[in-house]
């Protein structure tokens, strides 16, 4: 008997999860604003950013505090059930307040409103019913409705699930900028990731220099190309003037091609005959997530970092990120 197949079950969920981002992203007006401004006041007079909610929303809220943290926005996460026995004491009136629930209308929920506003809290609801009670008692209202859900019984939390992680996503990105964060900011902020090494780390601190850097004249012979690519355990030798300024790049694909090709001249044809003229570079200083970025866009392995003035710094070898744990 052959097993079923469900792949286009899961294209009409990702269909209907789709429509409904494009539909929450149609709508998008003022009120978006305003929450990030309100989450913005409430930072800078050293409040903090409390996300609440129950059930699935509990967790899409987990994520979503989870990211403003990450963005430099501290926040934190505030069951409505803990609250009622505790929890509650860390709000503040100078705290603004993330609410989830699709209805607008869970009890425990709207049982807690009561006792933020008292805190002298300010509220953003993020709901699907802009009339619920949940909306009605909040300063702001983010209208995260969907047309219906992924299931077949349009039940399950699926597509109005997404909305929320997307608002969430789309207000942690947009105070980011409002408050200015810059890159560096980020990165310490993630100094044990791949992310924070990528942007603490230049490419000063990654590339390879002296030994391990093959360089050769443009007047080098093919076969001297090799030597000094073997003597430095490198992928590609740096052709450089007297100057030390760059002139090309010639890299073992290069010389693999040229002698699959049934090349017989290596003893005597110069590398300035089969370099590359103008060979990416990136200077040093630069961090290494740019040098990543450029990586990733031109889908090569050698980088070449040089300084101000154009001369010979080091090369980047993509094999030697990983161990940097930036890969």
């Amino acid at each position: 008997m052959q097993s079923p197949t469900y792949f286009r079950k899961a294209q009409d969920v990702f269909d209907v999860e789709i429509a409904a981002l494009q539909r929450t992203r149609a709508r998008l007006d003022g009120e978006f604003d305003a929450a990030v401004n309100l989450l913005r006041a409430a930072l800078e007079a050293g409040g903090k950013l409390i996300v609440t909610g129950v059930g699935k929303s509990f967790h899409i809220g987990q994520k979503i505090a989870a990211t403003f943290t990450s963005t430099g926005a501290p926040a934190t996460v505030l069951h409505p059930s803990e609250a009622m026995h505790g929890d509650l004491g860390l709000v503040r009136p100078e705290d603004a307040v993330v609410a989830l629930s699709y209805s607008g209308e869970s009890d425990e929920l709207v049982n807690l409103l009561p006792m933020l506003k008292r805190a002298g809290a300010r509220i953003i609801a993020l709901t699907g019913s802009p009339d619920s009670t949940l909306a009605r008692h909040s300063d702001i209202v983010l209208d995260a409705s969907v047309e219906r859900e992924a299931c077949a019984f349009n039940l399950v939390p699926t597509a109005s699930t997404t909305v929320a992680l997307a608002i969430g996503d789309a207000l942690a990105v947009a105070l980011l900028e409002a408050r200015g964060l810059s890159r560096d900011d980020y990165a310490r902020l993630h100094p044990g990731g791949a992310i924070g090494r990528a942007l603490l780390l230049k490419v000063d601190d990654i590339m390879r220099t002296d030994e391990r850097l093959a360089v050769v004249a443009p007047t080098a012979a093919i076969r001297d190309a090799l030597i000094a690519m073997t003597k430095a355990q490198a992928g590609a030798v740096v052709i450089i003037d007297e100057n030390r300024k760059v002139l090309g790049l010639l890299t073992d694909g290069d010389l693999r091609r040229y002698l699959a090709a049934g090349a017989t001249d290596f003893q005597t044809r110069t590398v300035s005959d089969l370099m590359t003229h103008q060979p990416h570079m990136i200077q040093t200083g630069r961090l290494a997530a740019d040098a990543l970025a450029i990586f990733q866009q031109h889908r090569f392995d050698d980088l070449i970092v040089t300084h101000d003035d154009g001369t010979l710094a080091g090369i980047i070898d993509l094999q030697d990120l990983p161990k940097f744990k930036i890969l």
